[in-house]
């Protein structure tokens, strides 16, 4: 399969406004991003509706490419870009723009989910390790079926272990944790990207909702690897504190 990454970038931001540019190491959180893709990954592009992330990214000898500023989530930024790039990929990678430590087993494990013919979206998930982590509401956890394939994304903690004391929950129920790195093939990517909100989506406010219960099969390959996500002016300086680590 012709896999393309594609990373969109958003300047404005509620918790952390031009975060994209934020600098982290020397250099901004972006750019992080794109050269940890594109060592990885032959065709990688950075979605954005702002001139300074553009610039910012052409500046580093990364490819951008400037989108509407009106699209209501990273899927239907990453889509009008597929659809300026061409090329006739078979599959998009959808990777956050706050993810500077995205590993190549993460890429590699979701590109290996579409080995399944059935697969037409996919994301990862992570074996919570505490009790106390499945609690947190901006933790989604995923139920899977057999043959490992998404039921149910929700904030509550699912399922409900009935005859065990809470604290023993994760003792007996593999409780997963999503992380949010998402594929797609380019097909379905088009399609979803036409559907309207659904009330799973609004009630929980989580996007993936609106596919499963539009009837799409989502492939959740499984990873040991949770990366650090930038939200917050505190979570630059845990990423400072790993990268000095690293």
């Amino acid at each position: 399969m012709k896999f393309i990454g594609i990373i969109p970038a958003r300047y404005s931001s509620s918790r952390f406004p031009g975060k994209p540019l934020a600098i982290l190491g020397g250099k901004p959180v972006i750019e992080h991003v794109y050269r940890q893709v594109s060592s990885m990954m032959e065709d990688v592009f950075v979605a954005t509706d702002d001139q300074r992330i553009y610039d910012a990214v052409e500046a580093f000898g990364g490819k951008a490419i400037m989108t509407r500023s009106d699209h209501k989530s990273g899927t239907d930024r990453i889509c009008e870009a597929l659809e300026k790039v061409g090329g006739g990929f078979d599959a998009v990678i959808n990777i956050q723009g706050d993810e500077p430590f995205i590993q190549k087993s993460q890429l590699e494990t979701v590109m290996q989910c579409f080995d399944d013919p059935r697969t037409q979206i996919a994301t990862l998930g992570k074996p919570f390790e505490s009790m106390e982590a499945v609690e947190n509401p901006n933790s989604p956890k995923i139920v899977l079926d057999n043959d490992g394939y998404a039921l149910y994304f929700s904030r509550s903690v699912i399922p409900f272990v009935r005859g065990k004391e809470h604290e023993e929950w994760l003792s007996h129920f593999p409780y997963l944790k999503h992380i949010g790195l998402y594929a797609y093939r380019t097909e379905v990517l088009m399609e979803i990207s036409k559907l309207p909100q659904s009330t799973l989506e609004l009630a929980e406010s989580l996007e993936q909702l609106r596919w499963l219960q539009n009837g799409y099969k989502i492939k959740v390959g499984l990873t040991d690897v949770e990366t650090i996500g930038i939200d917050t002016p505190e979570d630059l300086q845990r990423a400072e504190e790993k990268l000095a680590n690293l």
